[in-house]
């Protein structure tokens, strides 16, 4: 046997039996590394079933010297984080990891003072983030996928969703992509339906609107996005595209609760939807996981976290074992990571 293919066979085998019960552990551990801070984590399968996981991590948000880390799992767990972005004099923030059709490995950060004022940046890999293309600057107004993963359509198109933070308001849009991220195409924006007794953009100097979404696909050209919103609105909203992200209905809230926290949510391959939340009204603290079959009535299966803190911005994905990965941030101190089988994964009683 070639030594490359017996090395990737030895790999792929180490991967599965370690990713043959649920697990869970910090990226690394509290007070290990140069920043005390991080935050805004995502998580990405590579080829040969290791994975890639990102974040930004400074003194505290928004500090000029946040920087954008990364970091790889073996059967031989984490590796220590290296730097992946950094700009000059201002913070960097949100970075997502995915493939287009074409298998490059895609990089997308923003950067800027604050979300008011962001820019965007990206790279790409051919090797799988062993070495990575120079920064390129997005132009004004394209700001890629905001925080979760991008949907990959069968065809290679790439809906991602995206989100603009302005005084007192927030929207979401859609940038779709048909030449594996080449170039988007900006749609929106997606707003929710009027309110009967509220303005659609009330003066009481509060900021309202939905942000950061996550698409997923329930049937055949049938997309749909889930949403961040405002403490006004309190609940995880959902907007639905009939014609595989090209145009989308408003958006309208579920009955889950939203404490103003970032969501994913992935579309499993046999069709139920999971998505990872806070459930609760204030706060970041628990972070459960739900299941559905119609993506629209969730019921809880598992608490990740209900311990006092914060345990924010998961990114979930369902990897090649059809199991599930995910990371969020653990108290701004760290990345978690956990792994969960799929058949821990509940098939949801009627109704839901």
């Amino acid at each position: 046997m070639f030594p490359r293919i017996a090395a990737a066979l030895a790999l792929a085998l180490a991967l599965g039996s370690a990713h043959a019960q649920a697990s869970a552990g910090l990226i690394f551990p509290v007070g290990s590394t140069s920043f005390p801070a991080s935050h805004a984590s995502t998580v990405v399968q590579l080829r040969d079933g290791s994975l890639m996981a990102a974040w930004f991590g400074g003194t505290e948000e928004g500090s000029p010297d946040v920087a954008i880390w990364t970091a790889r799992h073996t059967a031989a767990g984490w590796s220590a984080p290296v730097e992946l972005a950094r700009e000059p004099h201002v913070p960097c923030w949100n970075p997502v990891l995915f493939h287009s059709a074409d298998g490059r490995l895609w990089f997308y950060y923003k950067f800027g003072p604050n979300p008011l004022e962001w820019a965007a940046a990206r790279r790409y890999s051919l090797d799988e983030g062993r070495t990575w293309s120079p920064v390129e600057r997005l132009p004004a107004g394209i700001l890629g996928p905001i925080r979760a993963k991008p949907l990959v359509l069968p065809d290679g198109v790439i809906v991602s969703g995206t989100s603009f933070e302005a005084y007192l308001t927030r929207s979401i849009w859609i940038e779709r992509s048909t030449d594996n991220g080449l170039t988007w195409t900006k749609i929106g924006p997606i707003l929710p339906a009027a309110r009967p007794g509220h303005a659609a953009l009330p003066d009481d100097g509060i900021r309202t609107g939905l942000i950061q979404p996550s698409v997923v696909a329930l049937g055949p050209r049938h997309l749909r996005l889930y949403a961040r919103a405002t403490s006004d609105i309190a609940r995880i909203c959902v907007a639905d595209s009939y014609d595989n992200g090209l145009t989308w209905t408003h958006a309208r809230p579920l009955d889950l609760p939203n404490p103003n926290s970032g969501i994913d949510a992935i579309a499993l391959r046999d069709g139920r939807v999971v998505l990872v939340y806070n459930d609760t009204a204030t706060g970041r603290t628990p972070l459960n996981l739900a299941v559905s079959r119609d993506g629209t009535h969730f019921r809880n299966f598992k608490i990740l976290e209900d311990a006092p803190g914060e345990y924010s911005y998961p990114a979930l994905i369902q990897d090649a074992k059809g199991d599930l990965d995910l990371t969020y941030t653990w108290n701004r101190q760290s990345i978690k990571y956990v792994h969960i089988p799929l058949a821990a994964v509940p098939q949801p009683p009627n109704g839901y």
